[in-house]
């Protein structure tokens, strides 16, 4: 094999000096619509029960419960879409397809929980300061009524392949909306019994601290997807350890590890090899200690000789011979 050549593209299927294989990834999403439709129908009932019954009530625990919801619905309906877009082939100049629709989703998803977050803070430090009169038995009742609901969603979504983040971030919101109605519930327990007005702002607050943990979370996730960073739990130092300790393997340089979409790491690597080493049997062995012992399937790899070049003297004149 000769040595030297440039980086180019290769079909997923081929395996030679750049070894590339390509795998069908779709996102797992596809098989749960039917869950994500159910779960997506309780909450926007629900919402706008809710919505109501807060407005009557003067209950902001009641309404940041809502609002909560409505991102949930989004979560769910983006999903919905994302999971549709994800499964379209690869074509043209969307070599990956629709992968990234549920990262777009996912982010868009952080960052409604966060703005919502934020605004429920400021309104319930005003309500703590100037506290509104507020119906426990209204809040009590529709928070026990939340909580019967999401239960039903959350017990639909555990169901279904939460490898996805999207599935996940939906899952992520349903359940961070069950703590929120036990809360709202213990408020409205709370002003039934002892008239503390105050006990609604504070379960808002409860409420705007787990919905920015949840949007934390979210964005976290999906930024390290575009950043194009290692996934979670994947060590890229430890990856090229281990291939360039394999046999015939004398150097691994510009090794990228990145994550396509969720449930979809790449890699790509250069990887140099003795003189009289085969390197299609190297690039089967990595591409075998990458897939089972890192779960890493798509991998890019570029197998090359190593630069050796020697002088070798014929008859009456000298002539370099590179040797591959």
């Amino acid at each position: 094999m000769t040595g030297g050549h440039d980086h180019h593209h290769e079909r997923p299927d081929h395996d030679h000096g750049g070894a590339h294989e390509g795998h069908s990834h779709g996102v797992s999403a596809d098989a749960d619509r039917g869950k994500l439709a159910v779960a997506l129908a309780l909450i926007l009932g629900f919402m706008a029960f809710e919505v109501a019954v807060g407005i009557i009530a003067s209950s902001l625990a009641l309404l940041s419960d809502a609002a909560h919801m409505l991102t949930d619905a989004a979560a769910i309906a983006l999903s919905l879409v994302a999971a549709t877009l994800a499964s379209r082939p690869a074509r043209g100049r969307l070599t990956f397809g629709f992968k990234r629709a549920e990262i777009l989703s996912a982010q868009f998803n952080g960052a409604t929980l966060l703005v919502l977050a934020l605004l429920i803070v400021y309104e319930s430090i005003h309500r703590l300061i100037t506290p509104p009169g507020v119906k426990g038995v209204a809040v009590l009742v529709v928070a026990l009524g939340g909580i019967v609901v999401n239960l039903a969603a959350t017990y639909t979504l555990s169901k279904a392949n939460r490898q996805s983040l999207n599935v996940e971030g939906s899952f992520r919101h349903i359940l961070t909306d069950l703590a929120a109605f036990i809360s709202t519930a213990i408020a409205g327990a709370i002003i039934l019994a002892t008239g503390f007005l105050r006990a609604d702002a504070i379960a808002s607050l409860v409420i705007a601290g787990i919905m920015l943990f949840a949007a934390y979370g979210l964005l976290r996730d999906s930024g390290r997807v575009f950043l194009e960073a290692a996934p979670a739990g994947i060590d890229p130092d430890a990856i090229g350890t281990a291939m360039a300790r394999q046999a015939g393997v004398t150097e691994i340089h510009d090794l990228h590890v990145w994550e396509v979409t969720s449930g979809f790491p790449a890699l790509s690597a250069h990887v140099l090899v003795g003189r009289d080493t085969d390197c299609h049997q190297v690039a089967r062995h990595l591409k075998q200690l990458l897939r089972e012992t890192f779960a890493i399937e798509h991998t890019t790899l570029q197998v090359e000789h190593e630069d050796t070049t020697l002088l070798a003297i014929e008859g009456p004149e000298q002539r370099e011979r590179t040797v591959r």
